[in-house]
């Protein structure tokens, strides 16, 4: 076991982010067994869930004539629009089956707001509106965090560098996550992981 002051945050391991899903990423469900043997080195334990309504702004659906994956200027910046995913109560926001949930002390929920989508398990898209997570952390005690799960490159990547900038040291666990690589994102992500001090375990 970890010293007290360690922390295990596992990112989206949901259905629609594993194959099969609606916003698959490769091999997604490749690390679960891998992170499933992980937690059982932490005292502190955090699952996070994708966890949209039907009609979030995120979704390129609720844009008239607007594809997938192209881009538009939010209120808070540039977003992506994706396809339909993790909606609220939907089995694709269902963590993946074989995620071992019963070990977490606290699951977060985010982009529960319909006008801002969430990739960081610390903030909105904003990077001002909190999740509550930075306080449960500090509450606990809890300095350093380790994180694993999905996408490498978005919810991975925004969690880790909003935790660095909030003063944890932050080691990512690159073979316990798979990446979307959207145009070059993984390696844009890499870059600003390592800009931000968050040391990175591939």
């Amino acid at each position: 076991m970890r010293p007290s002051h360690e922390a295990l945050i596992v990112i989206d391991v949901q259905n629609d982010f594993c194959p099969g899903g609606a916003l698959a990423v490769a091999g997604g469900d490749e690390i679960v067994p891998g992170i499933n043997a992980l937690m059982g080195e932490f005292a502190v334990k955090v699952l996070t869930q994708d966890w949209h309504p039907a009609d979030h702004s995120s979704f390129a659906a609720n844009h008239p004539g607007a594809a997938p994956f192209s881009m538009v200027t939010m209120p808070y910046g540039p977003q992506v629009l994706w396809p339909v995913h993790c909606v609220q109560g939907s089995a694709g926001a269902a963590f993946h089956p074989g995620l071992a949930t019963d070990p977490a002390d606290m699951v977060i929920r985010k982009g529960f707001r319909s006008a801002i989508d969430s990739y960081s398990a610390f903030f909105e898209n904003d990077h001002a509106t909190p999740t509550g997570l930075d306080g449960y952390l500090k509450t606990r005690g809890v300095t350093e965090i380790t994180m694993v799960g999905l996408a490498t490159d978005f919810c991975v990547a925004y969690s880790a560098i909003d935790a660095a900038r909030l003063g944890f040291k932050v080691t990512v666990r690159g073979d316990l996550c798979r990446a979307i690589d959207l145009d070059g994102s993984l390696a844009r992500a890499g870059a600003g992981m390592r800009a931000a001090g968050v040391s990175l375990e591939l």
